[in-house]
């Protein structure tokens, strides 16, 4: 098994940050005006990240607040060397995703039985068949699709999932095409040993180079566990600007880790990242206000409020 927490040279020199937060986090949140969104993309568009998931192709009736992810694609300011992905659960969503200029597409699936059941309506082995058509579709259009997989530790309906399970979806999803699949503490209640034999199960399968880890910040351990994925080789960290976000089929989940915290703690460890971190902050107190709700970061408050001596 690989070691726990080696010496800091193990690092990765860069890491990069795959930014869901006009997806996974507004997604969450009712009554986001079509032009809050784009101007909170705009606005991510000039800190340096480069690659934000801009919006979802879903069916409007389960996810109302992605309705508009088509207007959203088409009327964003995009910035040259900047990904900006769409996740989609179908082949209609990829058509969808294609029309309005997606430069990839995500679809998503999960490591435990009861949430695929609670999520999108049927068992991982249908989720993984009901796929095929969606990859064959990106496939004619030479889009990359990134794979997300959901409850890698625990399930809000099946407990603690075990590390083979997860690891044996993961293969699946990196075998049928997806370029990367993004491992989900969807329930936020991972700690660093446990993240660590998940994450060393999936790397017997894929490189590392191909894995990606999403926290969720439920019992405060999203970036003790993302810094042992740094450890560990992974190299690409979602995470949502304000720490917006949450999982509607997972009770209690409350939001992704925040993306300014992740900045923060790569840039202490020696690790670039590319982002400017003030414009990150500003981006986030920017779609806050509208909300009408504080940064969920506390490196965003501590900036924001002159609390810092950066």
């Amino acid at each position: 098994m690989t070691a726990f927490f080696p010496a800091t040279s193990d690092l990765p020199s860069r890491v990069k940050i795959v930014e869901v937060g006009p997806r996974d986090g507004l997604q969450n949140e009712a009554n986001v005006s079509l032009s809050d969104k784009i101007q909170l993309i705009d606005m991510l568009s000039a800190t340096g990240l480069t690659h934000i998931e801009s919006g979802s192709f879903v069916s409007p009736k389960w996810v109302p607040q992605m309705a508009d992810s088509s207007e959203v694609f088409q009327r964003i300011h995009r910035a040259p060397g900047i990904v900006y992905s769409a996740l989609t659960p179908n082949a209609r969503g990829v058509d969808l995703a294609i029309a309005a200029g997606a430069d990839e597409i995500a679809i998503f699936a999960s490591a435990s039985e009861g949430f695929s059941q609670k999520n999108i309506n049927c068992s991982i082995a249908q989720s993984l068949v009901r796929f095929e058509p969606v990859l064959l579709r990106a496939r004619e259009h030479q889009l990359r699709v990134r794979g997300y997989l959901s409850c890698v530790t625990d399930c809000p309906y099946d407990g603690q999932t075990t590390p083979e399970q997860v690891a044996n979806v993961a293969r699946l999803l990196y075998q049928m095409g997806c370029y990367e699949v993004s491992l989900g503490d969807t329930v936020g209640k991972a700690t660093p040993l446990r993240f660590a034999r998940m994450l060393d199960a999936c790397l017997s399968h894929i490189p590392a180079d191909a894995l990606a880890v999403h926290c969720h910040n439920t019992w405060g351990q999203a970036l003790t566990n993302i810094y042992q994925a740094l450890l560990m080789g992974i190299s690409t960290v979602d995470a949502s600007v304000a720490g917006l976000g949450g999982c509607p089929y997972a009770p209690g989940a409350s939001g992704n880790v925040a993306t300014e915290d992740v900045v923060y703690l790569c840039e202490q460890s020696g690790i670039s990242t590319g982002i400017d971190l003030m414009k990150l902050a500003q981006a986030g107190e920017f779609i806050c206000k509208q909300l009408g709700k504080p940064p969920a970061s506390n490196t965003a408050l501590a900036l924001l409020t002159g609390d810092s001596d950066r």
